[in-house]
């Protein structure tokens, strides 16, 4: 018999590309289903959630910037890297929700399969909701999308994994970048989430991940100056209402908490929710009686 102590591991938030423990210096416990301690989760402040946002925008410039090509090979990488560690997302999936190992690893393989369906998309919204339009007068006449710019994310509280995923990823697929506030009572996967983005090609800032009460980081996130967004999925019907009254001091956009089967495929609902629309007019020259003249 082995007299070995198993290494335990430290959770730690994702912000700026790094893995630091919440200023406050506070953390909470995590349990399993059945009440079961699994780790001590860091408890953000205020203060980490404005660091996150300084993150987040900072990284958005070279984020937006790149090409919807280069966004989607980076957003497939982090698909190939979640392949290789399914085991342990499986057996966290499977504490965080309590189910059993088989349930947890369709889960997972959902999980992964819609990453890269959302990588699929990046170098293809555009054609679906931007192009040119007709006008009458000699223009030319085209609308295309562009990302809202930092959007806070509130992880839906139940689906730890698959839910996680399915709102975090189109913010950053369609050039945004992101601070999420994880499922408070099952932050695990989105904290392991963190360290296989850190390996996969995302830049720092781009992701930022926070882990704590929910109600105590949103508020903050809310009501910032500077973030453009925020996506209400994981908040009750009290606290969203509170959250979006204090983002429409800067006239944040708000996606309203909603039912949602997230084992269903997504509509591109949530690609179209953080992107605006940039229309620019052109002259083509006059319009005579033999057509146009360039």
């Amino acid at each position: 018999m082995s007299d070995r102590l198993n290494v335990l591991k430290t959770y730690k938030l994702y912000v700026g590309g790094k893995f630091p423990r919440s200023e406050s210096g506070r953390v909470y416990e995590v349990t399993d289903a059945k009440g079961n301690w699994l780790a001590n989760a860091p408890l953000s402040s205020r203060k980490d959630a404005r660091d996150a946002v300084v993150a987040a925008r900072k990284a958005f410039g070279g984020w937006s910037g790149a090409t919807a090509y280069n966004r989607g090979q980076v957003l497939y990488r982090v698909a190939e890297m979640l392949e290789g560690r399914r085991g342990q997302f499986t057996r966290e999936v499977a504490d965080a929700e309590g189910l059993a190992k088989s349930k947890a690893s369709a889960v997972v393989d959902a999980t992964i399969d819609r990453w890269v369906w959302y990588a699929g998309w990046t170098d293809k919204i555009a054609q679906v909701v931007g192009g040119g339009n007709p006008v009458a007068g000699p223009f030319f006449n085209l609308s295309s999308p562009e990302p809202t710019g930092v959007v806070a994310v509130v992880a839906p509280q139940e689906s730890s994994f698959l839910g996680l995923v399915s709102v975090l990823a189109p913010v950053i697929a369609t050039g945004n970048t992101a601070v999420v506030v994880a499922s408070e009572k099952a932050p695990l996967p989105a904290l392991s989430l963190a360290e296989v983005l850190a390996t996969s090609d995302v830049p720092g800032g781009v992701v930022n991940v926070l882990s704590g009460r929910t109600a105590e980081i949103a508020a903050p996130l809310a009501a910032h100056q500077d973030v453009n967004a925020i996506d209400l999925a994981g908040a009750d019907e009290v606290l969203a209402k509170e959250l979006e009254i204090a983002a429409a001091d800067n006239l944040k956009r708000v996606l309203r908490p909603q039912p949602v089967d997230y084992a269903e495929t997504p509509g591109i609902d949530r690609l179209t929710a953080f992107l605006e629309t940039k229309t620019v007019w052109h002259p083509t020259g006059s319009l005579g009686a033999s057509g146009s003249s360039y």
